[in-house]
């Protein structure tokens, strides 16, 4: 009975464990690795033909963009999910494969030009189809028997429609263990969806620390926030953009935005127009108005029965085309575009950041985790110039990271998810997609709470019987990853001067819990700096 680390071990993109018992093969996701964080998205660290199973606890494309490459290179098994994610998986993936076509076929033409050998996609459209083949769903509370020894059951994680935590119950031999895995935890007082609900007891827990060392902003309101931004931005004859992940961030930002309109909370345009420019959003907002049985919270279920159209409101517009896309940067009127993706890695998103980044009556809002080394990070990180399409583009736009709305639990809502578990047997915690100088801390602080825990590395092997580590893993090294325009004539000393920050940042998070003494004279120390330091 052995648990290996495959993905999302010390970074938050790539999910993959594999569960061995009883002779069989069981993946609990199998994700894209982006960003940074890429090692090789065309390497697995196993052979695809000898997995017996999957199971995705939502469909994320970290967390599940790898599964048509998975068919492609032989697996043959069964693939379980939840009902709602099994709907969504079905458009992520043929989406995420078109990606990988449209990438490979871009490359391969740099590629004639240059005398170099053509590449292959990950995957293409074809590949993705193929997954209802293999697919079998299940709904929350439902315990399905996998094979012999093995039982699975999901509940609602609360982070995505459809998404889930999974228990599963091993006996081999006479032995028995429970393990769970926390998937994506999600935020709590989320619209549409339902806060997370809890597995109690376990052997094994293996939980995700995205946020794990930061709480997120207390919003007393997020349309009144919104609202705000759009007014603010609007009035001034600019665009607001905002870079949304297409499945779930997208249909939640217009559920916010018809309250919005409903209230008339924008002045300054006050029938101003919205469009959501993906056709990925488009198909998922039709999954989203759909049959959600037993996936709603109870406000959104009595919209529904009100007959309410959650996602619908005057001046919306859903884009198709690419010349559709288009023209949005050839109309001079003020206007919200949501587009994808979400990190501005890939997507027509980065298409409206380049018409409307360097103008200053303009906003770029996030509403989203920006993993380090994407473009939505880079911009966050102050950026005052990027690279795009080969060209350098100013950043003149307000950024703004609108840290309320988030899909992921935070600091104290992950403590007091693995805090269910205290009065159970539990043997280890295992920590995984959380960043380097995240995943560890959190680890630290799970311990406090009396479990045995830490955060594992990259093919890191464990012995479920014994408890005891069997194989080391390694920490891979990163891609380098920049967009900032220039980055090759950046000085040594300001080089220095951001690892210095790193240092203070890794600092601070370890502070916690100190006293308030300590930290304050530690925050007025940092002040102090700031003020002789203020160019």
């Amino acid at each position: 009975m052995k648990l290996s680390f495959f993905g999302a071990d010390q970074c938050v993109t790539g999910s993959c464990h594999c569960l061995e018992v009883n002779g069989k093969k069981i993946l609990i996701d199998c994700g894209l690795q982006q960003g940074r964080d890429e090692i090789d998205n065309a390497a697995l660290p196993f052979a695809p033909g000898s997995i017996d199973y999957v199971l995705i606890t939502h469909a994320h494309i970290d967390h599940s963009g790898r599964v048509p490459m998975l068919i492609k290179q032989g697996f043959h098994g069964r693939i379980v999910t939840t009902r709602l994610t099994a709907d969504l998986l079905s458009i992520m993936l043929a989406d995420s494969a078109h990606i990988q076509e449209s990438d490979a076929a871009y490359q391969n033409r740099k590629n004639e030009r240059a005398g170099r050998p053509a590449v292959e996609p990950l995957y293409t459209v074809e590949d993705a189809m193929r997954l209802n083949q293999f697919l079998d769903t299940c709904e929350y509370g439902q315990t399905i028997e996998l094979c012999e020894g093995v039982k699975a059951t999901f509940i609602d994680a609360g982070h995505l429609l459809g998404s889930a935590s999974i228990r599963l119950e091993l006996t081999e031999d006479a032995e028995k263990r429970t393990v769970v895995f926390s998937g994506d935890i999600g935020n709590v007082d989320q619209p549409i969806i339902r806060d997370p609900q809890f597995f109690t007891d376990a052997d094994y827990v293996v939980m995700e620390s995205t946020y794990g060392d930061r709480n997120h902003t207390e919003v007393w309101s997020y349309t009144d926030e919104l609202a705000q931004i759009i007014d603010e931005t609007l009035g001034k004859g600019g665009n607001v953009v905002i870079p949304s992940f297409a499945v779930g961030r997208t249909q939640e930002l217009l559920y916010f935005i018809r309250e919005i309109k409903d209230k008339g909370l924008v002045k300054s345009v006050k029938d101003f127009p919205v469009y959501v420019d993906s056709p990925l959003a488009k198909a998922a907002t039709t999954i989203f108005c759909g049959d959600l049985r037993g996936y709603l919270d109870d406000e959104a279920r009595e919209l529904v029965k009100d007959g309410t159209a959650m996602f619908s409101f005057p001046g919306l517009h859903l884009t198709e085309t690419t010349d559709e896309s288009k023209l949005l940067n050839m109309d001079t009127t003020p206007k919200v575009i949501i587009s994808a993706s979400g990190m501005c890695d890939a997507g027509r998103i980065r298409h409206h950041l380049k018409y409307n980044l360097w103008k200053p009556n303009c906003a770029v809002v996030f509403v989203g985790f920006q993993s380090p080394g994407t473009l939505g990070r880079t911009l966050l990180d102050g950026a005052e110039k990027v690279k795009m399409f080969g060209e350098d583009v100013a950043v003149r736009a307000k950024i703004v990271n609108f840290q309320g709305l988030s899909s992921h639990a935070d600091h104290d809502h992950l403590m007091n998810w693995i805090g269910q578990f205290r009065d159970s047997h539990v043997q280890h915690v295992f920590v995984v997609h959380g960043d380097r100088d995240v995943a560890p801390l959190f680890a630290e602080n799970v311990q406090r709470l009396g479990f045995a825990a830490h955060a594992p590395q990259y093919t890191e092997e464990y012995d479920l019987i014994t408890c005891q580590q069997t194989a080391r893993g390694y920490l891979p090294e990163r891609k380098k990853v920049t967009f900032e325009s220039g980055g090759g004539k950046t000085s040594q000393a300001y080089q220095r001067l951001l690892q210095m920050g790193d240092s203070l940042m890794a600092l601070i998070r370890r502070s916690k819990g100190r006293d308030n003494k300590s930290l304050a004279a530690f925050a007025e120390a940092i002040k102090k700096l700031i003020e002789r330091f203020d160019f």
